[in-house]
């Protein structure tokens, strides 16, 4: 056996100490080259100054413009209008979020958040099947760096270009030449901290006010904040946000496992990495991998990893190496795939069982889909109006003068719509029994009614110290929306 594999074995055994442990190699075949070095601690991170990514096309830039261009909806969202009102507007002022004509309140908080369960586990369903995605592909953060990145070098040049300019001493025509970025990045700043609060309140409202100077000291703290924000995280730090500002970077490691696919430098493929050289006749030609040294994989990486040193968490798995080593591969005439998509478990010799066969996800994908149930039957069965009847507690009946038993209740009516509602009360109950009560409560829509209802049944028609009434609500103004409430009516013990 030889000084690598006794190497590696020792390191197994490590983990072996009382059996209750183990590392995740223990069943893989060790001796691969792209799992020698599974482990390290600290791994390099790109911290000497700005990343100038070289940009190129391929499969992966595509899919990133794809995904990239989703964002769009967040300027738009703002204008979609519904029965003459915005679309999507969020009232936190009037604890209303309007949803295309769908009004949740408070009461039904509960839909809001089984939304963001789904999202939070797609996060880590996507991360356990093929690394930081959102990272890579859907990130504002990263979306917005890329955005702005490339209005860079369309008006600076390409990468060494603007390399050298950042290096020149200042001058009026390095000034002349970055201005112009910076004027679009801070539109690009402050449009979207606009579209953002704009979700908060009327976003037509808020244009003809801003012309009129007319803003509030809430709304332009939180725009000009925002704005500068995405300014200076897109434009100014970069990838430094990746690397050192979000966590995300660092808990991914819990999200994954062996069979997670990742962008992977397949090192026995590759190594030794040397430039290709023509032969001399008579020259023994040194054997070499298929990696020619080019460095062309770290230049397009945007936070300047070199993914032949192994997984970083500067690494957000966008693929952009990979359509750089394979256009590489084409030209040199050599199979794509030297980086690609791999997990640890292919390269230990296991075979990767189908994404729905494994644990984490399977359990991840049961938790979205109750989410996603939660939220389809909240929303199908929400009804535009709600109604709560509370029984006076002290006390629980009233004896009237006349023979009658009174019970007591206060009716609440929840106007879930975009529109005024006349509420209409009325009550079914035994023979005999009467109700006073405001019978047309006026409810302004998002808002709530209330009034007092009281109930009288002669104590000759009490056959039951508990009887069962229905108290019902009509709009006036849409007899299709009613809702009713089961209560009991309470009176003294029947012999």
């Amino acid at each position: 056996m030889s000084a690598e594999m006794n190497e590696s074995k020792d390191k197994k055994d490590l983990y072996r100490d009382n059996h209750q442990t183990g590392s995740v190699l223990d069943t893989m075949n060790t001796s691969n080259k792209n799992l020698e070095n599974i482990g390290v601690e600290i791994l390099p991170i790109h911290t000497g100054g700005t990343v100038h990514a070289k940009r190129m096309p391929g499969m992966f830039r595509t899919v990133k413009w794809i995904t990239a261009s989703l964002w769009i909806a967040l300027f738009l969202g703002p204008y979609l209008r519904w029965d003459g009102h915005q679309a999507l507007l969020f009232d936190l002022g009037n604890r209303q979020f309007h949803i295309f004509g769908l009004t949740i309140l408070p009461q039904d908080i509960w839909i809001l958040a089984m939304i963001l369960l789904f999202f939070s586990l797609l996060l880590a369903a996507s991360t356990a099947i093929a690394g930081r995605l959102w990272c890579g592909y859907f990130c504002f953060h990263t979306v917005w760096t890329d955005v702005f990145t490339w209005i860079e070098e369309k008006l600076e040049g390409q990468p060494n270009k603007r390399i050298k300019l950042d290096e020149s001493p200042m001058s009026l025509e390095k000034i002349k030449v970055k201005i112009p970025k910076h004027i679009i990045w801070g539109f690009i700043g402050f449009m979207t901290a606009f579209s953002f609060v704009a979700y908060f309140v009327d976003a037509i409202d808020l244009w003809t006010r801003l012309f009129a100077f007319e803003w509030s000291s809430t709304e332009t703290s939180i725009i000009l904040i925002l704005g500068a924000a995405t300014y200076f995280f897109a434009g100014i730090l970069r990838e430094q946000t990746c690397i050192g500002f979000c966590p995300y970077a660092r808990i991914q490691g819990a999200m994954i496992d062996t069979q997670t696919v990742v962008p992977t430098y397949d090192v026995e493929r590759g190594e030794p990495r040397g430039r290709m050289k023509r032969a001399k006749p008579g020259e023994e030609v040194e054997a070499l991998g298929d990696c020619i040294d080019c460095n062309l994989c770290v230049a397009v990486c945007p936070t300047g990893v070199d993914i032949r040193r192994g997984q970083q968490f500067g690494c957000i798995t966008c693929g952009l190496c990979i359509d750089a080593c394979d256009s590489v591969m084409e030209k040199i005439k050599k199979p794509k795939g030297l980086i690609r998509y791999a997990s640890l478990a292919e390269f230990g010799g296991l075979v990767l069982p189908p994404v729905w066969k494994r644990p984490r996800v399977l359990v991840y994908t049961g938790i979205m889909t109750f989410a996603a149930l939660a939220m389809v039957w909240g929303l199908l069965t929400m009804s535009p109006i709600d109604v709560k009847a509370l029984h006076e507690r002290s006390p629980l009946y009233v004896q009237m003068s006349d023979g009658n038993i009174q019970n007591k209740w206060t009716i609440k009516v929840v106007n879930k719509s975009n529109f005024p509602m006349l509420a209409e009360i009325t009550v079914e109950g035994p023979e005999g029994m009467t109700f006073v009560a405001d019978k047309v409560i006026n409810v302004s829509p998002g808002n709530v009614g209330a009034t007092t209802l009281l109930v009288r049944i002669p104590k000759k028609s009490l056959k039951d110290s508990r009887i069962p009434l229905k108290i019902n609500v009509v709009d006036l103004n849409n007899p299709s929306i009613r809702s009713t409430y089961d209560s009991d009516f309470l009176g003294p013990p029947v012999p």
